[in-house]
C-alpha cells in the first residue's frame, strides 16, 4: 500500500507541473504521465474481464492521447522581441579563398586525394576481401564490353575497331580519377547515336569531305575523335569551376524521356543493318522520320540472308537473357550470351561464307595492336562546339545519375564535380587515341555490381581484357556479320524501351512531369538529339516559372485549441478567427507572380479594395469641395458685414436719438462680425484640406468584415525589389480601408533581405513582423478596435 501511495503522489506532483505562465523565461512543459507505470504496479492491478476490454481500450487510448499532448506558455513575440530574446546576430562569414592559398603538407595531400581519388583508396584496398570479386566482375563486364563496343562503333558510323579503343582508354583513365565504385564507363547507345548523328550530318556534304582531303570513313573518324576532345574539354572545364550542379536542371522525367527518344532513334538507325539495305544520309530536324520512311520504301530490297541472321541472333540473345533472369539465383556468373552469339555467328559466317554466298555484310578487317596518338583537327572545332556541349551534358547526366544510385545503395559519396572532371579526362585523353565520346552503360554497371564488383579495379581488369582483344584477338572477328551487331544493339534497348511505361505511372502520379516527358520525347524525335535537348530544358524551366505563377492561395483558419492554422477549404474543423484574415501562398513571391499574389489576396478577402479606396477618395474630395463652398460663403458674408460697419461710421446723425440708435446698431454689427471671425478661424483653410472625420463609416462607405490581415510568409525563400514594393503596397492599401496588416513566420534570410531592401521604415517596423501566425493573430485581437477579444486568446499551447 505504501508503494501505491507513493505512485499516487508521484502522479499528483507531475499533474501539478502542467503549465505555469512565465513571461520572462519561456519554457516548454510536457504533460503528466510521461513515464510508463512501474512493473510492480501492473502486477498488483487485477486483470480486466472480457466484457470490460473495450472500455479499457478506450481509456488507454485517451491516456495515450494525453501523453502526446504538450503545453507551452510564452510571451507574444514580434521580430524585435524575438531577436532580443534569441540574441540574433549576423552569421559569421567564411572566407573560402583563404583556404585556397594555404600551403601545407596536409593541404597538398588533401588536394591530391580530391583530384586523384585512386591515391586515397588504392593503398587501403582490402585485397583478401575484394580482389576476387573485382576480378570476376571485371571479366564479366569485359565479356559484355567486347560485343557492345563493336556494335556501338557501328552505331556511331565508325569502323568497329574504334569501339574497342573507346572501351579501353577511357575506362583506364576513369579508374584513376573517378569517385564511383560501381559504374562501368565505356561505349553507350545514346552517346553513340548522338555521335553518329554528327558524323553523318557533316559527311553528307561532299564539299566538306573534300575540304578534309580524305575519304568519308576517315572524315567520320576525324570528326568523332575531335568531338571527343571537345567534349572532354567542356567536362573538365565545367568540373574545375564546380559547375556540376548544371545536371540538376535535367530532371528525371526529362532524362528518361530523352533516353527513350534516343532509343527509338537507335532502333531506326539499325534497321538498315537488319534488312541489309543502303540508305541516303539524313540530318537535321525530322531526319528520323525521313529515315524511317526510306526504310519502309526500300523493304522490297531486303537481303534475306541478312534479315535471317539478325532475327536468329536476336532470338538467341533474348532467350539467353530470359534464362539468366530465371537462373540468376543459381548461377555464379550470368551466361555471356552476347559473347557466345558473336563467337558462334563469326564461326558460322566464316564456315558458310555468308558474305559471298548470301550477300551478308560483315565487319571486315580489324587492325591488330594499338595506334599512336593523333592531334584533333582544330578546323572542326567551330562546327562541333554546339554538339560537343550537348553530348557533354547528356553524358555527365547519365553517369552521375547512375553513380548516385549505386552510392546511395552502398553507402558512399560521389563527388559530382570530380565525376565531371574524371569523365572529361576520359574523353579528352581518349580523343587523342581516336576514341569517340563515352559515358557509362546501365546494363554493364548492373552486371559489375551484381557479380561482386566493389571498386574500379573491376573496370581496370575489363580494360586490360579489352587490351588483349585489341592486341591479339581482334582479327578473329573480321567475318562477324553486322546484322549480329545490330541485333545486339536492339536487344540491349530493352531497358530503355521499358521507359514507355512512365506514361501510365506519371499520368497517375504527376501530370506536369508527364508533360515534360512527352515534350522531351516528341522534341527529340522531331528535332534531333541536340536541338531536342535544348528545347526540353527550356520547356522544363519555363514550366517551373509557370507553376510558380499558378500557386495555391488559401485563407487559413485555426484548428481548435491549437496554434495550427490550415486552409479552411481543406480542413472543415479549421475556423477563421473573427475579425482576422490569414492569407498564405504555396510558393515564394517574386517579380513573376507578385501581381497575381496581390490580386488573389484581395479576391480571397472578399473586399474590392481598389473600388473602396477610389470611392473613399471621391467622397473626401466632395467633402473638401463642400467645405470650400461653405468657407467661400462665409467670406462673402464677412465682406458684407464689413461694408455695413463702414456705412455706419460715415452716416453720423446730429440728433441724440440718431446717435443712440447708431450706437446700438454699431454695437450689434461689431458683435456679429466678431462671431463671424471666430467661425472663420475655426474653419481655416488648413482644416478644409485635412478634415477631421474621414473614416469609412462617416463617409457612408461599407466597412470590411475584418479589422486585421495576417500574411503568412513562411513559404518565402527570397525576396526581390518587386516583392518588397508589392508588400508595401498591400500595407498602404489596406491601411486606407482601415485594416491593420501584419506579416508572420519569415525566415531569417528573408528578414535580412527585407532590411537590405529598406522595407522597414517609420510606418512599417519589425513590430509588424511576428514569429508565428498565432502570435500575429493574438496581437491583432488584443489591439483591435472592434470590441472584445476572441476566444483564441484563451488557447494555451
Amino acid at each position: 500500500m505504501g508503494m501505491l501511495d507513493a505512485s499516487g503522489r508521484r502522479e499528483e506532483v507531475l499533474r501539478s507541473h502542467r503549465v505555469r505562465h512565465c513571461r520572462e523565461s519561456p519554457r516548454i512543459f510536457l504533460a503528466p504521465a510521461l513515464f510508463p507505470p512501474p512493473p510492480w504496479r501492473a502486477r498488483l492491478e487485477p486483470l480486466p474481464r472480457p466484457q470490460d476490454t473495450q472500455a479499457l481500450l478506450s481509456v488507454t487510448q485517451d491516456k495515450e492521447r494525453q501523453r502526446r499532448d504538450y503545453h507551452v506558455e510564452r510571451p507574444l513575440l514580434n521580430q524585435e522581441q524575438l531577436e532580443e530574446l534569441g540574441h540574433w546576430g549576423p552569421a559569421p562569414k567564411t572566407h573560402l579563398w583563404r583556404d585556397w592559398f594555404r600551403c601545407s603538407r596536409a593541404r597538398a595531400h588533401a588536394l591530391l586525394v580530391q583530384h586523384v581519388p585512386v591515391v586515397g583508396w588504392l593503398p587501403r584496398y582490402p585485397v583478401r576481401d575484394w580482389l576476387l570479386g573485382d576480378l570476376v566482375s571485371g571479366l564479366s563486364v569485359a565479356i559484355m564490353q567486347l560485343p557492345q563496343g563493336l556494335a556501338y562503333a557501328l552505331l556511331a558510323g565508325l569502323p568497329p575497331v574504334f569501339g574497342l579503343y573507346s572501351s579501353f582508354y577511357p575506362v583506364f583513365i576513369y579508374f584513376l580519377f573517378g569517385t564511383s565504385r560501381h559504374i562501368s564507363v565505356g561505349t553507350f547507345a545514346v552517346m553513340s547515336v548522338m555521335v553518329g548523328g554528327v558524323t553523318e550530318s557533316l559527311t553528307a556534304d561532299k564539299a566538306f569531305v573534300q575540304s578534309l582531303n580524305t575519304t568519308v570513313e576517315d572524315a567520320r573518324v576525324q570528326i568523332a575523335y575531335t568531338l571527343s576532345v571537345l567534349v572532354g574539354l567542356f567536362q573538365v572545364g565545367l568540373g574545375l569551376v564546380h559547375f556540376g550542379f548544371v545536371v540538376t536542371y535535367l530532371s528525371e522525367p526529362l532524362v528518361r524521356g530523352y533516353t527513350t527518344a534516343a532509343s527509338v532513334q537507335v532502333l531506326i538507325s539499325q534497321l538498315k543493318y537488319v534488312f541489309g539495305i543502303t540508305l541516303n544520309s539524313h540530318s537535321g530536324p525530322l531526319s528520323v522520320i525521313y529515315t524511317f520512311l526510306e526504310v519502309c520504301s526500300k523493304l522490297p530490297e531486303t537481303v534475306v540472308g541478312t534479315l535471317i541472321t539478325a532475327i536468329v541472333s536476336g532470338v538467341v540473345l533474348v532467350l539467353v537473357k530470359l534464362l539468366n533472369e530465371k537462373l540468376k539465383r543459381y548461377l555464379p556468373l550470368p551466361i555471356p550470351g552476347e559473347l557466345l552469339t558473336l563467337i558462334g555467328a563469326t564461326g558460322i559466317s566464316y564456315g558458310v561464307d555468308l558474305q559471298n554466298r548470301f550477300s551478308v555484310d560483315v565487319v571486315g578487317s580489324i587492325p591488330a595492336g594499338l595506334i599512336p596518338p593523333v592531334a584533333p583537327n582544330a578546323q572542326l572545332f567551330a562546327k562541333l562546339v554546339g554538339n560537343a556541349f550537348a553530348i557533354a551534358v547528356v553524358g555527365f547526366a547519365i553517369a552521375i545519375s547512375l553513380g548516385k544510385i549505386f552510392a546511395l545503395r552502398h553507402g558512399y559519396r560521389v563527388d559530382s564535380n570530380q565525376e565531371l572532371v574524371a569523365l572529361g579526362l576520359s574523353n579528352l585523353v581518349g580523343g587523342f587515341f581516336q576514341c569517340f565520346p563515352v559515358s557509362c552503360s546501365m546494363s554493364r554497371s548492373l552486371v559489375q555490381e551484381s557479380t561482386g564488383g566493389n571498386t574500379q579495379v573491376a573496370g581496370a581488369v575489363s580494360s586490360l581484357f579489352i587490351l588483349l582483344i585489341i592486341v591479339k584477338l581482334g582479327e578473329l572477328f573480321q567475318d562477324l556479320p553486322k546484322a549480329v551487331l545490330a541485333a545486339v544493339i536492339i536487344v540491349n534497348l530493352k531497358g530503355m524501351m521499358k521507359q514507355f511505361s512512365d506514361i501510365c505511372s506519371l499520368w497517375k502520379s504527376n501530370r506536369m512531369d508527364l508533360l515534360i516527358w512527352l515534350v522531351t520525347f516528341v522534341a527529340t524525335i522531331l528535332l534531333n538529339l541536340d536541338i531536342g535537348l535544348a528545347v526540353s530544358i527550356v520547356f522544363a524551366l519555363l514550366l517551373v516559372v509557370f507553376r510558380t505563377q499558378l500557386p495555391h492561395y488559401s485563407v487559413l483558419g485555426q484548428v481548435p485549441d491549437t496554434d495550427i492554422y490550415r486552409d479552411v477549404a481543406e480542413y472543415s474543423g479549421a475556423k477563421e478567427v473573427p475579425g482576422v484574415k490569414v492569407f498564405r501562398s504555396s510558393v515564394t513571391m517574386y517579380f513573376a507572380n507578385a501581381e497575381l499574389y496581390c490580386d488573389s489576396l484581395k479576391q480571397r478577402c472578399g473586399v474590392d479594395v481598389d473600388h473602396l479606396i477610389s470611392q473613399k477618395k471621391k467622397r473626401i474630395k466632395k467633402q473638401e469641395l463642400k467645405l470650400k463652398r461653405l468657407q467661400k460663403a462665409k467670406k462673402s458674408k464677412r465682406k458684407a458685414s464689413s461694408s455695413k460697419i463702414t456705412e455706419v461710421s460715415i452716416n453720423v446723425n446730429d440728433s441724440v436719438e440718431d446717435i443712440r440708435s447708431n450706437d446700438l446698431e454699431g454695437s450689434e454689427v461689431k458683435v456679429h462680425r466678431r462671431d463671424e471671425l471666430e467661425n472663420a478661424a475655426a474653419n481655416s483653410p488648413e482644416d478644409v484640406k485635412a478634415p477631421n472625420v474621414t473614416t469609412l463609416k462617416s463617409l457612408g462607405l461599407p466597412q470590411p468584415g475584418f479589422h486585421s490581415l495576417v500574411l503568412d510568409l513562411s513559404t518565402l525563400s527570397f525576396v526581390d525589389t518587386v516583392c518588397i514594393k508589392s508588400l508595401k503596397n498591400i500595407f498602404r492599401e489596406f491601411w486606407e480601408i482601415e485594416v491593420e496588416v501584419y506579416i508572420a513566420a519569415c525566415h531569417s534570410p528573408v528578414v535580412t533581405q527585407l532590411e537590405a531592401g529598406h522595407f522597414f521604415d517609420e510606418s512599417i517596423t519589425k513590430q509588424h513582423l511576428f514569429a508565428s501566425v498565432h502570435d500575429a493573430v493574438t496581437f491583432a485581437l488584443q489591439h483591435s478596435k472592434s470590441g472584445p477579444n476572441s476566444p483564441v486568446l484563451a488557447t494555451k499551447l
